[in-house]
């Protein structure tokens, strides 16, 4: 099958559609066209350098230069959730949980997806792990930021509440309990929903691509229920630490809460 090429002046056709768009965001005094417009530019851009960057690893296959690739995308995810914290935690916990919770289970559900199921030859093939680790690197981010955002947000508005508990005589983890499951509840409601609709509402992305590419839809549909599967338990796993890490920085080793660990 043949692959229909892409021009670049077709894509700015494709693009004037989002200039309308703003255009539109404009008129109805939004006030997202300017950050719509730089979004677009910001991933043209970084999508143009990865598409070079992957070219030159493809054709390499070093697993030293796979492993520069998987560290950088993971500070960059870090980096993604502390910057989407409303209520940060100070000091480098903020971007220390996040990433460290993403790399054991990103790095390690990658690792068993690539070299047990797939069974890549080598198994840090850049053709496959790359490609894999990113979407859940992904997937995970945005559970992990939703999580921990509310989390601390719960803490910190319910701090009465929290206070209240303690004196009680309820031990830390049991006093913040349930505002803990709320924020694993709303991290993993957008894995679950995009799940539930796979296939009936969209067409994931690994699945599209795989069809466009030429691969028959069986085989697209295979490889995007074993990604929904290793994303499922990437952003579980993921989330269960960071809430856990974040729940023990919140209150000391007298079980006292504290607060002044975030920042707003």
């Amino acid at each position: 099958m043949t692959i229909i090429e892409l021009e670049l002046w077709e894509l700015a056709l494709a693009g004037g559609l989002v200039v309308v768009l703003a255009a539109c965001t404009i008129a109805a005094r939004l006030g997202v066209a300017r950050p719509l417009l730089v979004a677009v530019v910001r991933m043209a851009v970084q999508l143009s350098l990865i598409g070079l960057v992957l070219e030159v690893l493809f054709k390499s296959g070093n697993p030293w230069a796979v492993a520069a690739m998987a560290l950088v995308m993971l500070a960059v995810a870090g980096r993604e959730v502390t910057a989407r914290q409303k209520r940060r935690l100070c000091g480098a916990w903020g971007f220390g949980i996040g990433t460290g919770a993403m790399f054991v289970s990103s790095f390690a559900v990658s690792l068993f997806g690539l070299a047990a199921v797939v069974r890549a030859d080598p198994w840090w093939e850049p053709r496959y792990a790359i490609p894999v680790l990113g979407m859940l690197l992904g997937n995970t981010m945005t559970g992990v930021a939703l999580s921990i955002d509310r989390l601390t947000s719960a803490a910190w508005d319910g701090r009465e509440v929290i206070e209240a508990r303690l004196l009680g005589g309820e031990p830390a983890r049991e006093a913040v309990g349930d505002m803990a499951r709320d924020a694993l509840r709303s991290g993993l409601i957008p894995v679950i929903n995009a799940m539930a609709v796979a296939g009936v509402v969209s067409l994931p992305g690994m699945m599209t691509g795989q069809i466009l590419a030429g691969n028959s839809p069986a085989d697209a549909v295979r490889y995007q229920i074993l990604i929904w599967l290793l994303i499922a338990a990437g952003c579980g796993f993921g989330m269960l630490i960071a809430v856990r890490l974040t729940v023990r920085r919140l209150f000391d080793d007298r079980d006292r809460l504290r607060l002044e660990r975030l920042r707003g």
